[in-house]
């Protein structure tokens, strides 16, 4: 008999233990769970694979704000929020749209093949700022190097249903720079003329037209 009671004094004390054991963990603001709202095509795996807090551990500043980044870094999401409710990390995320197709509008001097070529974002993929500005950047570049420095270029989006969108370039070509003059600086053994003659940039005039 005397040992039974013992048995049961014992399983008490450490049920007792477990629970302050879990009560404290809770206290230090750890985890047990984590769910992630908003999804609709990336998997639930992937969230939680970028996130540095973990289930069974605690809750810091720090965890909190490199999932944060690692999150965003991916480029899937255009909003992220991490809450913590009790012992739950809730992340609420907004899926980047979609790119259904890719379109150039006002493009004349340089071909839409050749714009196409410049810009990395594809049909299918994934879009977000950032990427967007990274194209934009290649086209510019492309009307710098065609002549046309005070080309201008507007990205813009037509929203689809299911969370896809259209990619529009605007494109304004505007005129194409003209030299007015090129000159030498340090030149002794050649004269300005034999230089300018030797290089494929000229000087605009109106004979050049005929």
């Amino acid at each position: 008999m005397l040992k039974r009671i013992c048995r049961v004094v014992t399983i008490v004390l450490t049920l007792s233990i477990g629970a302050s054991i879990n009560d404290q963990a809770l206290a230090a603001g750890s985890i047990r769970a984590i769910r992630v709202d908003g999804l609709q095509r990336i998997d639930e795996g992937t969230v939680v694979s970028y996130v540095t807090v973990k289930p069974g551990s605690a809750v810091t500043e720090d965890g909190l704000d490199r999932s944060l980044k690692n999150l965003y870094s991916t480029g899937l999401f255009s909003d992220v929020q991490l809450q913590q409710q009790g012992d739950l990390l809730v992340i609420k995320v907004r899926e980047n749209p979609v790119i259904n197709v890719v379109v150039f509008e006002g493009e004349d001097s340089i071909s839409e093949d050749s714009l196409k070529a410049e810009v990395q974002l594809q049909p299918r993929a994934v879009y977000s700022r950032a990427r967007v500005q990274e194209d934009l950047d290649r086209l510019l570049e492309l009307y710098r190097r065609s002549g046309r420095f005070a080309a201008k270029i507007q990205p813009k989006i037509v929203q689809l249903p299911q969370n896809r969108v259209d990619l529009v370039f605007e494109i304004n070509e505007g005129d194409r720079t003209k030299i007015r003059r090129i000159n030498f600086v340090g030149n002794t053994f050649f004269d300005d003329d034999a230089l300018r003659s030797a290089i494929g940039t000229k000087e605009s005039a109106w004979y050049r037209l005929l």
